[in-house]
């Protein structure tokens, strides 16, 4: 029997997460008469900032913060704006057809097909991995895992509980546990205090900033309540079936050693770009922040004809600046898709760039004192890279011994960045110790080339894909 033709749904623009970018993004394009889809792999619209905005579990306010409820603001305005959602959906696939972009996406167990002319990468950051000894060990999480449980569900540590690593969101992290009543029995700080005086010279900006104000009160919050501990060099997570301390040193040689129930880490975030790099986008290593972002131009364009790239996943910038590069991002597509004239494009984003530029004030100060150190991105010895594979620190040094020239490479020697997770939480780690054995730079080495499916899919889910006019599966094979 002859298969007819499957009519793709087909929109305007989609746009891929919603966060703050995503979000922003998505009511401007829907407000200037476009057609716009919102792609969301979580249960309602939000991101990670501001998870569960709309139905929060907290009793009070007060514990998340007021840059955490700004959100409902921008939440109301997604509301109104009609643009379309499709929550708990997952986009394993985009490829090219004619002059429109085609998405394969997934929802509880079914595919199907959509497709734009425009379309708006919003995918935010993730967690950097934490390459430490005994980070796989039960009890053992990152901060940013535990601050979803918090604000989904308003869970926070009970037992013996241990922070450590660097970076504003261990600070906020911390605060707002104490604030729900959680416990937290100290704070490891690994951030090297030779960054602490590098960062002196951006001083200026930062005293300009917003972060000023609230970043003082939130470090003199914290170190009121709790035990901090400065100028931790190593840390490592010890246990047999889980963690039950954390040992550490400290730069004047001192070591300790702290029971613990939950061992908390974090080294910031970066750029979620796994879509971005699938599709084929250029990318660049920025050294400031550790970590690969895309090339994009003035309005957040990539190098890939009508997609746009905006929030975290361009590079770290926190909300209030994601906010903003999703409505520049939109006046632009709005433009294009013939919704407005430049003068009128033109005149909006003079404002919004005022704003992301506001917004990004003293982050210099922040990427300089932050700056994750070697020793917590670049393990060594038994210490696991790959997860997915059991990829030690030195099997990719010997690999690399034997001739292994790059992350593609390092593939077929040891399968590593082939697993589940596509290379998320070994890549950066698998990469700077390749770079650092060979000697090349970052920049030159490169990184994992990505292919899709970027997500674990089912065999019924490719089966679910309607049929092309030629009949065949709607998926492209790399």
């Amino acid at each position: 029997m002859k298969t007819e033709p499957h009519i793709e749904t087909h929109y305007d623009a989609l746009v891929v997460g919603a966060g703050p970018a995503g979000m922003s993004a998505a009511s401007a394009l829907a407000e200037n008469g476009l057609r716009v889809g919102v792609i969301d792999e979580q249960i309602a619209p939000g991101g990670q900032i501001y998870r569960a905005v709309g139905a929060s579990p907290l009793p009070s306010r007060a514990i998340l913060g007021d840059d955490y409820w700004h959100g409902e603001t921008l939440l109301q305005r997604f509301i109104a704006s009609k643009a379309g959602y499709l929550a708990q959906t997952t986009v394993w696939q985009i490829d090219r057809v004619g002059e429109s972009w085609r998405m394969a996406v997934s929802a509880a167990g079914e595919s199907r097909l959509l497709s734009a002319a425009h379309v708006v990468l919003a995918t935010g950051a993730q967690e950097r991995p934490v390459p430490v000894p005994g980070w796989t060990l039960p009890g053992v999480m990152t901060v940013g895992a535990t601050q979803v449980l918090l604000k989904t569900t308003g869970a926070v540590p009970q037992g013996a509980t241990v922070l450590a690593g660097c970076g504003p969101l261990l600070w906020l992290y911390a605060a707002q546990v104490l604030r729900a009543g959680g416990r937290i029995d100290a704070l490891l700080d690994t951030t090297p205090r030779t960054q602490r005086r590098a960062a002196m010279k951006h001083l200026f900006d930062f005293l300009r900033s917003d972060y000023l104000v609230k970043g003082v009160s939130l470090l003199m919050e914290v170190k009121r309540r709790i035990k901090v501990i400065s100028g931790v060099t190593s840390f490592r997570a010890t246990g047999i079936d889980a963690a039950d301390a954390v040992e550490y040193t400290r730069d004047d040689g001192t070591h300790g050693r702290l029971p613990v129930d939950t061992l908390l880490i974090h080294q910031g975030v970066v750029p979620n770009v796994n879509l971005s790099n699938a599709l084929g986008c250029e990318h660049e290593w920025n050294d400031a922040q550790c970590c690969w972002q895309p090339k994009l131009d003035a309005w957040l364009h990539s190098s890939q004809p009508g997609v746009f790239i905006a929030g975290d996943g361009s590079g770290i910038g926190g909300a209030r600046a994601a906010e903003a590069q999703g409505e520049l991002a939109a006046l632009q597509i709005a433009h294009l898709a013939g919704a407005s004239d430049a003068a009128a494009r033109d005149a909006t984003a003079s404002a919004v760039r005022a704003r992301i530029a506001r917004a990004l004030r003293g982050r210099a100060f922040f990427e300089t004192m932050y700056r994750p150190a070697d020793a917590m991105r670049i393990p060594g010895g038994d210490t696991l890279v790959c997860r997915c594979e059991e990829v030690t620190a030195q099997q990719i040094v010997d690999a690399a011994q034997l001739g292994c020239s790059g992350p593609n490479q390092l593939k077929a020697f040891l399968r590593c960045g082939m697993g589940p997770c596509q290379g998320r939480m070994c890549g950066l780690t698998a990469c700077e110790l390749l770079a650092r054995e060979s000697g090349t730079p970052m920049r030159e080495l490169g990184y994992y080339t990505l292919r899709f499916p970027t997500k674990p899919l089912t065999l019924a889910e490719i089966a679910a894909l309607p049929a092309t006019e030629e009949g065949e599966k709607a998926i492209v094979t790399a």
